[in-house]
């Protein structure tokens, strides 16, 4: 499933979102026009498990933000920063542009030590935003439940457009990190063709957790009606 867009618009101009994706474009034109220095790139600023398990006392805790901005491939990139595109608007909304970017860095930093703890022997640099923008989707899933997530459906190779509830879109996703972070320990990340799925769960857990608390303090308003609780 590919999402297109979502139904609730923006209140308010997403500066921080709009910053964050800016910045990690950036950086991975940078990385691109590095050549091959750019694998010297992902080894020093991307999370090595192991490397920070064995030295728990140095700047090796500041890949857990690194790493956050750094990407290996087009597609990585590319999917990443369009679902930040379309769930982070809103959630900047819900929270404020500073609150936001408090929020995204730190349950990127929590999808990265998820990670870190489900394979503490890796010695493979784990890069992406994955984790952060997982903090993000939970935080919508539960601000937007009732939202319609436009989505790309290919049935039989055909294109089949659907309008599915946040609630049941994010939530398949979340079952799918799920599973498939179960599998991995079960056979191995790499198995799996290293992807962080930890990462994934342990950045919505996250956002899950502790949204309430960033919410603290914040004037309540008027919702949207796909805002409202379905139950």
């Amino acid at each position: 499933m590919i999402p297109l867009r979502d139904t609730i618009p923006s209140r308010s101009v997403p500066l921080a979102n709009y910053l964050i994706i800016f910045a990690n474009v950036v950086i991975f034109f940078l990385m691109v026009c590095a050549g091959r220095n750019a694998e010297a790139w992902v080894e020093h600023l991307g999370v090595v498990p192991a490397r920070l398990l064995d030295h728990p006392l140095s700047a090796q805790w500041l890949t857990l933000l690194s790493s956050q901005f750094l990407h290996g491939g087009w597609f990585h990139l590319i999917s990443n920063m369009w679902a930040l595109f379309i769930f982070g608007d809103n959630v900047e909304d819900r929270l404020g542009s500073l609150r936001y970017l408090v929020f995204y860095l730190l349950g990127g930093v929590a999808g990265g030590l998820a990670h870190v703890f489900s394979d503490p022997a890796s010695d493979i640099p784990a890069v992406g935003a994955s984790g952060a923008i997982s903090t993000v989707m939970a935080a919508y899933l539960v601000s937007y439940p009732r939202a319609r997530i436009i989505t790309l459906v290919p049935v039989f190779f055909l294109p089949w457009i659907l309008a599915i509830p946040a609630i049941v879109f994010i939530g398949l996703w979340f079952a799918s990190q799920l599973l498939n972070g179960l599998f991995a320990l079960a056979v191995g990340a790499q198995a799996l063709g290293g992807v962080a799925y930890w990462a994934h769960v342990g950045g919505f857990v996250f956002g899950l957790v502790f949204l309430p608390v960033f919410l603290i303090g914040r004037r309540r308003r008027k919702p949207f009606a796909d805002e409202r609780l379905p139950w």
